[in-house]
């Protein structure tokens, strides 16, 4: 993928290019630790929008395994995930297919010069099948994306695709031209933390609940001139207020 001076756009996976859907980490957790998948249980507000590691460990916990137990037992997940991920793949195409929008938005932004690539708490490997399956990693670079695999804690994440953009490109990204795209508040605070602008896509939260954690615009749906529009204006507020490398 050639590199661009449009900018570089950030995009969350789960949520955000596709429905989220928990089945895959329910029944990966279910056999990584030897549990009835009725018995596992999500911990509140612990699950969108945080890292595989970190949901793993803590579903773990909160379904009766110890917290030593779910720490070690984690090494074995990501092998039972794919495991469980490509016997499902014809389910997860039927259930978990691409937002209306999202292909032709991701061709649009790659026609229009931005570079790619996600910032997911997926660890890389289902992140890709993930993509793959709906059909939306053509225009993604995700050699310079960052994955739970990656880190724990999501805020860790964008120092990785920085470090990769500037080893892959020669030079540091530009914080003013970067945006993140996601649907939760996390994606916000972690876009906030890295000090890049911030879309956010009303797909499981209203317009109004996310405004209330102040992205720097949100859209409704991903339609490829909307979402093209909004980051264009967070680009512009954010060069013209001098934020810079």
């Amino acid at each position: 993928m050639a590199e661009t001076q449009a900018g570089l756009v950030v995009w969350d996976v789960d949520g955000t290019l596709i429905p989220a859907d928990l089945r895959w980490l329910r029944r990966a957790v279910a056999r990584t630790y030897h549990i009835d998948e009725s018995s596992v249980i999500f911990p509140t507000a612990r699950v969108h929008g945080y890292t595989d590691q970190s949901i793993v460990v803590d579903t773990a916990i909160a379904s009766g395994v110890t917290s030593d137990a779910a720490e070690k037992g984690f090494s074995r997940y990501a092998d039972v995930l794919m495991d469980v991920m490509s016997n499902g793949a014809a389910e997860l195409a039927r259930d978990q297919a691409a937002y209306p929008g999202a292909a032709h938005t991701i061709t649009a932004l790659a026609e229009q010069g931005y570079v790619q690539t996600a910032l997911t708490g997926n660890l890389r490997v289902s992140a890709e099948f993930k993509l793959a399956v709906a059909g939306l990693d053509s225009h993604l670079d995700l050699d310079i994306g960052a994955f739970g695999s990656d880190a724990r804690d999501r805020f860790d994440l964008p120092a990785f695709v920085a470090d990769r953009f500037r080893a892959k490109y020669g030079h540091p990204i530009d914080p003013a031209r970067t945006i993140i795209v996601g649907d939760a508040p996390n994606d916000i605070a972690t876009a906030r933390h890295a000090g890049f602008g911030v879309v956010a896509v009303a797909h499981r939260l209203s317009l109004e609940e996310l405004s209330e954690h102040s992205p720097d615009a949100v859209v409704d749906k991903l339609d490829p001139d909307a979402v093209l529009r909004a980051i264009r204006s967070v680009q512009a507020i954010r060069s013209a207020v001098g934020i810079d490398q």
